[in-house]
Parts: structure tokens; sequence; C-alpha cells
């Protein structure tokens, strides 16, 4: 292949090569140029770079150039302003975490395996739509926010490793590098309509328990853990500034609680409640901090007991 056609070949990947400075700012400009409004991340990170993020991210050009002349930032993606809803596919952390139940039996590995087998069960087909690798072998699928409604962020609504990103949230973007590992585009089209039964289950509402059943010991299980991280994170992830390391205290606190009983793995909460935490910009530091510190008071007063 000649130059030019190689030139061509990659034009509309983002994120092929090494990112250095001029690659990161075309970057941004690219995402903002499709309608994306873009924010700085700090160099080599996915915390924010600016205060008050999900205001200030825009598609302006001449704010784009300025905030990417002051240093190589990774490029963050509002996904609220954005109008879209990404679900977040992880994996597992360090090769060493177990996989629950019901997905350990059916042989399921990861966040993608789980939408994956969600769809099938339901005789659904997922949509080709905009999708992102990330260094941790992850997915980012982009879809549009569905008319006449504006879903936030969830952790684990959908099933086991997945998240989702809407009003309240951001993604990192193509082109970003974490310790030297890139975002990665690999299918660049129009975001997809996000389908309905997806809506639905982001949408469902869980029946609040009754006194019995909140103070019976014997229904701290498993499923009862899972709920109550859910809602732990979402709230998390909802959190505004000012608020969020209060919060994440609050959620430490509560999860402790449900953990003393066994209905959750202390570990777990804090891996958890530290990447929702970096995820809405707190410092790694102060976040293990906190959740420490809230954990270990919930320990020490499981729930039911007053």
């Amino acid at each position: 292949m000649n130059t030019t056609a190689h030139r061509r070949a990659n034009r509309g990947r983002i994120g092929s090569r090494t990112a250095g400075p001029d690659r990161l700012a075309r970057a941004a400009h690219w995402h903002a140029a499709r309608g994306l409004t873009v924010f700085p991340l700090r160099p080599g990170s996915k915390a924010p770079a600016i205060e008050d993020w999900p205001h200030n991210a825009t598609t302006d050009a001449e704010q784009i150039t300025r905030w990417w002349r002051q240093a190589p930032y990774n490029i963050g993606l509002a996904t609220g302003p954005s109008r879209l809803v990404v679900i977040d596919l992880d994996q597992p952390k360090d090769g060493s975490e177990t996989v629950p139940e019901p997905w350990a039996s059916r042989g399921i590995t990861c966040g993608r395996d789980v939408l994956d087998h969600l769809a099938a069960d339901g005789g659904h087909i997922l949509p080709r739509t905009w999708t992102i690798s990330t260094p941790s072998k992850g997915q980012h699928l982009y879809y549009r926010q569905p008319d006449g409604a504006e879903l936030g962020n969830t952790a684990g609504r959908l099933g086991w490793k997945i998240d989702t990103r809407g009003r309240g949230g951001y993604v990192v973007g193509a082109g970003s590098v974490i310790q030297g590992h890139r975002y990665r585009a690999d299918v660049i089209r129009r975001p997809a309509t996000l389908p309905d039964w997806i809506i639905s289950a982001l949408t469902a509402t869980e029946p609040a328990p009754t006194a019995t059943a909140a103070s019976s010991p014997s229904r701290f299980g498993a499923a009862y853990g899972l709920k109550a991280l859910t809602a732990q994170l979402d709230k998390l992830l909802a959190s505004t500034p000012g608020q969020r390391n209060d919060d994440l205290n609050g959620s430490a606190y509560a999860l402790g609680r449900v953990a003393a009983v066994g209905a959750l793995d202390a570990q777990t909460v804090r891996d958890e409640l530290l990447s929702a935490a970096l995820r809405i910009g707190l410092g790694r530091r102060e976040a293990q901090r906190t959740i420490e510190s809230g954990l270990s008071a919930g320990l020490r007063r499981p729930r039911g007991t007053k």
C-alpha cells in the first residue's frame, strides 16, 4: 500500500496510533464535529481536568483549541448533553474476580457475554452501533437517548459488569490514552436507537421491601446484596459536585452494613465504590480513605440491627 492509500485507510480510525498532544486535540475536535460535547480529562487519566464539566462540555472549536493547547488532555464526552446512553461492558478486575451466579454456571466471563446472553434470552438482536474498545478490553456501545426520556447513570442494573452512562455521566473518548493503552474506535457510525427492551430494564422500578422483609436476616442473601449495591452505585454516580465525598461515605457505610450480614463481599464493595468514585472525579487516595472509613463503620453495625 502506498503512503497516500495508507493515510486514507486510517483517516477514520481514532486511536489507531500513539496519541501525542496534536493527535489528542484532533480527536477532541473530531468528536465535537460529530455533535458530541467534549471536555478535557487529566493527561493519562479518566478524571476531569476542569470544574463543572457537565455544564462546560462543548462542541465549540475555539474553546476546544484553547483547552488542548494547555496540555495533552484525554477526551471526556459528556453523555447527557450529547444525547447519548453509553453501555459500558467491563471485564473482571485483575483476572481474580469471581463470576457470580447465575452467570458463572452459564459460562459468562464478562459484561459483553452478559449483554449477549440477555439479548438471546429475550429473542432480541443488538443493533450495530458506534463501538469503542477500552484499554481494559471492555467496550463502550453508543446509543441515542430515547425520545421523551432522559436516562441517567446505572451500575449493574442490566447485569454483572454492565454500567450505563447518560444524564449526569461521561465516558472517555476514543484516542485517549491510559497507562500507554488507547481507547480505540472499532465501529464509527451514527449511534443506533437504544432498544426498547434495554429501556424497559433501565427504567423498571423495584418494589420497596416491607418492614418484615427488611428486618429478617433470612432475606439478606446475594440478591438482596446486589440490589443494595446497584442502588448505592446509582446514587453515587448521580451525585453532584460538592456532595460527592459525603455521598461516597454514606454509600460505603450503607453497604458495609449489608456486607456485615454476608450479603456482599467487603472487597467487592471497595472495588465497585472506588470505580464509581473515580468516574465522578474524586481522587483515588481521598476516595480510598472515605470508603474505608464508611465501610468500617458499617461493618460494625450489621443490617437489621438498631
